[in-house]
């Protein structure tokens, strides 16, 4: 059981900082993919910052490779602007370790009392919609409803299982996103979490407050991580 009060205003802070991960990571899975803050480092690392290729274990090497071809698919439309093809269709499974998490949540004065979390999601992108929001001057995009399930580990008991959806919309000016909304949608979690995430995304579609983190992603994806695969979708 997860031993906060639903009411708590601690508690509804922390799910939305893992909702907005989870979320993030589904809707534009190469958002810090390789994200684990070393628990000993001893200087300021950004959230999307990449450690090491050897801290990474094995099964996070699997999902990172597993999310590539998304990822460069994804590019192909922002960058490359290559509406041909088919649209982008993507299985996306994202591990957080708990001290990555534990670095998520502090930024919203909470701490983290679990273990990892990981969290799977089918992603649906229409290819001609990713060219037009780089080459039209204004677009609002609205993007189909995403469905996240996500399992939360907690050491020696069970872990818990948390399902929500969300239906993006956002908005592009000359190529960059300069306003985002999550639109959440269904929650399946247990009583106590379902009660805070149906308060805490409620929250967020009346007050919008996680739009300047998401746009920021999003901007940071179209342009540093795509980068890192330029190889693959420049065909120049």
């Amino acid at each position: 059981m997860f031993h906060f009060n639903a009411t708590s205003p601690t508690l509804l802070r922390l799910v939305i900082g893992v909702s907005l991960a989870t979320a993030i990571a589904a809707a534009h899975p190469a958002v810090a993919v390789e994200t684990v803050a070393p628990a000993v480092a001893k200087t300021e690392t950004k959230p999307s910052d990449s450690p090491p290729e050897a801290e990474l274990t094995a099964e996070e090497k699997a999902e990172r490779d597993g999310r590539k071809a998304c990822k460069v698919a994804m590019c192909a439309a922002f960058r490359a602007k290559q509406a041909t093809g088919g649209d982008i269709a993507c299985d996306i499974t994202k591990s957080w370790r708990k001290e990555q998490l534990a670095k998520l949540v502090g930024k919203l004065k909470v701490t983290w009392p679990y273990a990892g979390v990981r969290c799977t999601s089918k992603v649906a992108l229409k290819r001609a919609d990713l060219v037009k929001a780089m080459s039209e001057p204004k677009l609002d995009l609205q993007l189909d409803t995403h469905s996240v399930a996500c399992d939360v580990n907690r050491d020696a008991e069970a872990a818990t299982k948390i399902a929500f959806d969300f239906k993006p919309k956002v908005t592009f000016e000359n190529g960059k996103a300069i306003a985002a909304e999550m639109n959440w949608g269904k929650i399946d979690a247990p009583t106590l979490v379902k009660s805070a995430l149906w308060t805490a995304t409620a929250a967020d579609n009346t007050v919008n407050i996680l739009s300047g983190t998401l746009v920021d992603d999003i901007n940071d994806f179209i342009g540093k991580k795509c980068d890192e695969v330029k190889d693959a979708w420049d065909t120049k």
